[in-house]
């Protein structure tokens, strides 16, 4: 539904920025070619995610999703840096634009974006990729505002100046945002900690089980939107129950911290300290512990 409406009004953009002139129609529908794109790009990226896992794909296709909203948030990024170098030309040179028109343009793109909004944002918030289209129609929206505001300063006061000044301010807005997505993609491409795991704050609540001397070899990552996994060696105490300690440390882990791909190996207390690799250290400091 958002596709289609999407594509509908993003013609109706590029025909009316060309007859009115203007360079904030312009850019909105050049923000809406990025989002036929980027709700393609998730159409695609969750239909590959779908597919069952394989012998040569054992997480199946779930990184799919991240690659997708990484390249919708580089996207986004340079349409915006393009936008405002045309934005930059034309407040050396200012043009003609019909104010009247652009308003009532960009005010039916304002209500298509906030349609196309209102219909992405459930899934938005725990998927990334479906968050990436969504920010897509938010940036659109906010493109509308400022077409509408230029239009209006255009059609009442004659200040030209205002279509290229608004367009720099939404591509700034847009580059922020888009920054953010391309963060959190990158990191958990890494396989980064993450960002909403606090890992001391996991390593104590391990240590809070009974029988858990120690843990090392931790790794905490995100296979993809929603689905945290782990792996840690954990030593106990002599004498602790191994199944009883494992059901304990992963109804903790689940409970406190949803992360449900779990793999702990206990061992002994008389581990080899030259053994651990990884080792978290329970005290204040730095990172780099």
């Amino acid at each position: 539904m958002v596709l289609a409406l999407t594509v509908t009004y993003m013609l109706a953009e590029v025909i009316g920025g060309f007859l009115t002139n203007s360079l904030a129609l312009l850019s909105d529908a050049g923000h809406m070619l990025a989002d036929v794109a980027a709700l393609l790009l998730a159409m695609l990226a969750l239909w590959f995610a779908a597919r069952p896992i394989t012998p040569r794909k054992t997480y199946g296709y779930y990184r799919l999703e991240i690659l997708a909203a990484l390249a919708n948030g580089v996207a986004l990024v340079v349409i915006s840096l393009l936008i405002s170098y045309e934005a930059f030309q034309r407040i050396r040179q200012p043009q003609e634009v019909q104010g009247l028109e652009l308003t009532l343009i960009a005010a039916g793109g304002l209500v298509i974006n906030a349609i196309s909004a209102w219909l992405l944002h459930s899934a938005s918030e725990d998927n990334l990729n479906m968050r990436a289209a969504f920010l897509h129609v938010v940036g659109d929206m906010l493109g509308s505002i400022g077409a509408i505001a230029a239009g209006v300063l255009i059609w009442q006061w004659g200040w030209t100046i205002a279509d290229p000044i608004i367009s720099v301010l939404m591509c700034l807005l847009i580059v922020y945002s888009s920054w953010q997505l391309i963060r959190e993609s990158v990191n958990i491409l890494l396989e980064g900690t993450p960002s909403h795991i606090n890992i001391r704050a996991l390593v104590e609540a391990m240590h809070g089980v009974e029988g858990v001397t120690d843990v090392h070899d931790l790794h905490v990552w995100t296979i993809t939107s929603g689905k945290e996994a782990l792996s840690a060696h954990v030593t106990i105490e002599p004498g602790a129950s191994h199944p009883d300690t494992l059901e304990a440390l992963q109804e903790r882990l689940r409970s406190m911290f949803n992360i449900g791909h779990l793999t702990l190996q206990l061992e002994p207390a008389d581990e080899e300290e030259a053994s651990k690799l990884y080792q978290i250290t329970r005290k204040a400091g730095t990172d780099r512990d």
